[in-house]
């Protein structure tokens, strides 16, 4: 199983309660295919960069999933068919993943925690005053 980041923009021509149902729906899809949904993020209704369709806003979601590549190419196949759908993105995560967890354990073995030595007292002497006058 490897971690997938899918996001994609619906038109806002829908409504929250038939976004929320397409949601569920491409949820269901993950799961059929032996999948798991671990996080959907909805931001909402946001401007886009530029038209898209002819449209200016769209509904930006992002799915965390746990899958295969079967599950991952029939979400897409879905998204494709999918009228609302403006814009989808899928993109693999679990490689970004591991090796900023491998830079992340390197860097904290590199900083090994050493202790500060103590400071040294400074005793109580005379100063001697110098031989020769200085200038």
């Amino acid at each position: 199983m490897r971690t997938y980041e899918v996001a994609f923009i619906a038109a806002p021509t829908l409504t929250p309660e038939e976004l929320e149902a397409f949601i569920t729906q491409m949820q269901t899809v993950v799961e059929g295919k032996n999948g798991k949904v671990v996080k959907v993020d909805n931001w909402g209704k946001k401007p886009l960069a530029y038209k898209i369709k002819k449209f200016r806003d769209g509904y930006y979601v992002i799915m965390t999933l746990e899958a295969d590549g079967a599950a991952i190419a029939e979400l897409e196949r879905r998204f494709r068919v999918a009228d609302h759908v403006i814009r989808f993105l899928s993109v693999r995560v679990d490689t970004d993943l591991k090796r900023s967890e491998k830079i992340k354990s390197a860097r904290q073995r590199k900083t090994v925690v050493r202790p500060v030595p103590a400071p040294v007292p400074v005793e109580d002497f005379e100063a001697e005053p110098p031989s020769a006058p200085i200038g």
